[in-house]
């Protein structure tokens, strides 16, 4: 689950698992707020996935599949 942490100007720290990200708000539905959940789904090709956010999700998933669940990643 997606969940935005908190928004600091430009800058919207999400929350994903236990990891927190950095994307441009510009990237945020129109009025998410912080606490919302949100829903990602680059294959769906609406559009809405520019290729900073698809590389985003997939260096997530890949710092996921390196965690042998042991160690804390910094990103």
């Amino acid at each position: 689950m997606i969940i935005i942490d908190r928004i600091e100007g430009t800058v919207a720290i999400l929350e994903i698992g236990e990891a927190l990200i950095e994307v441009p708000a510009s990237l945020l539905p129109a009025g998410a707020q912080e606490g919302d959940p949100l829903v990602l789904s680059p294959a769906s090709g609406d559009g809405l996935v520019t290729p900073g956010l698809q590389e985003t999700v997939e260096r997530v998933e890949r710092l996921r599949a390196s965690d042998p669940g042991d160690m804390d990643i910094d990103i």
